[in-house]
């Protein structure tokens, strides 16, 4: 009869009663400041706040913002009262100078910094430092080989590894020769450190793109003007239609320049058929100064083509015409002159015009209509304007007088009149019509409240200036971030040892190793670029199997309780 033979099991209370009794040492004020501070600058946190400002950019796009156009956000609330002030309070309409922005764009900042400073240091100490001493087992390495010297080439272990040395130095490795006079001479060898200084460059210019974007809000600045052939822009506050001054702007910023608008061309397509009357070309011929005592430069302004003048870019980013008139009072007098600015509205250049006449006696007077380039009426009563050119120019216009509203201080858009609280003198539902004017015509208003005149057509362009003075820097630190990239990317950081030695027999005896830090998938075609100059060097056959052999990777020996391969002076011993 057999014995069983129990065995007791230990209980495991006596190591859940050690868990329970053990405890955690608090971290502590500075323990929970480290941890956070490990955790704000790690890479991960970087590529987090990196994608969260991206997302924290959308609403800017989705929602009008203040800094832009101060009128289409109020009217943006107006029009939708239920969650438009929800919008405001979460400071949506002024995106990129939200706190809630800021916050995330002073982290991504300082997490970049964090990040770069220590790698930078490491780094630092790593291209100084010598390379890893020779491992003891080459033939574990990724990529491992021999070659035997004969002993007839007199060529000692000693100058095999000078000699390697010498050739490894020529293909860009940072060489240190071991016990070169021992009997087993070695050599560590690195090169691919800039792999990591292209890392730390695309690093370190992001940090550059964020500091160049943030002084262009700072201290940058942008704004549009409306130029009338024969005007003259003066960079001061009061020459700007409409100015976006940065966060720190001071008026002394702005330089005493001045660009001036002798004449705008431009070109309507008058062959194609789907696109006829479309421009395809836009020219302004301007005159510039850099300052009041500056000689006058003529230059001319272009779609994509803009000048520079003070530090600042003037694109040209609009036109359209620009009927002249004379507007008399009740009186007689000449209460407004000169041309207005025709904002388009269709196709062929229709234009809506309003004309705001706050010096007119005794009553102030306001004329609300459109401009046809080349006028035509269908056979409903519609006008038309059938092209863009000036072939048949007409201004159709109702007529109103009252309080304009702009003497209480109100800001209003010149190009809308807001007709509520004024009486309609002119208009195609009343007694006397419209008016409808061609060049050289004149009319009278009703009831003595004056006249107005259609003297002539000029055009006008818009252009968009802008001042930002981390624009330059920001292209140079994007073009090196790409830079950095592309070396990060294909430069290979490699390490490669060479140990030698004599055998029995007067045979110098070489084995080399080569060990890639991270991916490489050119490393095997490293190994046999150098198995290659080996060869060469010391003047070995490569196919002859007594001259040399690379032992594959799927056939060595990893086992390390198996025999070790022949090294290079017979069994192979730990250093």
């Amino acid at each position: 009869m057999s014995e069983r033979v129990k065995v007791k099991k230990k209980s495991p209370a006596p190591v859940a009663a050690a868990k329970a009794d053990a405890a955690l040492p608090a971290l502590g004020i500075k323990g929970m400041l480290r941890w956070a501070w490990t955790q704000l600058t790690s890479m991960r946190t970087a590529l987090f706040l990196l994608l969260l400002l991206a997302v924290a950019a959308v609403p800017g796009s989705l929602f009008p913002q203040r800094p832009a156009n101060p009128s289409i956000v109020t009217q943006y609330i107006k029009d939708n009262p239920d969650y438009g002030k929800v919008l405001d309070a979460l400071q949506l309409y002024d995106v990129y100078s939200s706190a809630w922005f800021s916050a995330i764009y002073l982290l991504l900042f300082v997490s970049l910094i964090g990040c770069v400073v220590p790698r930078a240091i490491a780094h630092f100490k790593a291209m100084r430092s010598q390379p890893p001493r020779t491992p003891k087992r080459l033939s574990r390495l990724p990529e491992y080989g021999t070659l035997v010297i004969p002993a007839d080439a007199g060529i000692p272990a000693s100058d095999a590894i000078n000699g390697a040395a010498g050739l490894l130095r020529k293909r860009g490795y940072r060489v240190d020769v071991r016990d070169a006079d021992g009997a087993r001479p070695s050599i560590g060898a690195e090169r691919g450190f800039a792999k990591e200084v292209g890392n730390l460059i695309f690093h370190t210019s992001l940090i550059g793109v964020l500091v160049s974007v943030a002084l262009g809000g700072l201290f940058g600045y942008s704004g549009q003007r409306i130029l009338v052939e024969g005007d003259t822009f003066v960079n001061t506050l009061v020459g700007y239609d409409q100015f976006t001054p940065g966060t720190n702007f001071q008026s002394g910023q702005l330089e005493p320049y001045s660009i001036q608008l002798n004449k705008f061309d431009i070109t309507f397509d008058r062959e194609s058929q789907g696109k006829f009357g479309q421009p395809i070309d836009f020219s302004a011929a301007v005159t510039t100064k850099e300052n009041p005592d500056a000689p006058a430069r003529d230059e001319t302004l272009k779609v994509n083509d803009p000048i520079t003048l003070g530090g600042t870019s003037i694109y040209l980013t609009g036109n359209g015409y620009a009927p002249v008139v004379t507007v008399r009072d009740g009186d007689g007098n000449v209460s407004m002159q000169g041309p207005v600015v025709a904002k388009l509205q269709g196709d062929n250049y229709y234009s809506s015009v309003v004309i705001k006449v706050p010096d007119a006696a005794p009553d102030q007077l306001g004329f609300v209509g459109f401009f046809l380039p080349t006028a035509f009426i269908t056979p409903e009563g519609v006008s038309f304007s059938a092209d863009p050119e000036l072939f048949n120019p007409q201004l159709t216009l109702n007529s109103y007088y009252g309080d304009l509203g702009l003497d209480n201080g109100a800001p209003q858009n010149v190009f809308e009149l807001d007709v509520e609280d004024l009486t309609p003198l002119n208009a195609r539902n009343l007694d006397a019509g419209g008016i409808t004017l061609t060049p050289g015509a004149s009319y009278t208003l009703p009831d003595g409240k004056g006249s107005i005149s259609f003297d002539g057509v000029k055009r006008y362009i818009g252009v968009d200036i802008h001042h930002n003075p981390g624009q330059a820097y920001a292209l140079a630190f994007a073009l090196l971030a790409v830079a950095g990239l592309i070396l990060s990317l294909y430069i290979n950081r490699r390490r490669v040892w060479v140990r030698t030695g004599t055998h029995e027999d007067g045979r110098t005896m070489v084995e080399y190793g080569l060990l890639a830090r991270g991916e490489d998938h050119r490393l095997a075609a490293e190994a046999a670029a150098l198995k290659g100059l080996f060869a060469t060097e010391w003047q070995l056959e490569p196919e002859s199997p007594d001259a040399s052999q690379q032992t594959p990777s799927s056939e060595r020996d990893n086992n390390a309780g198996s025999p070790t391969p022949a090294g290079p002076a017979g069994p192979e011993k730990d250093q």
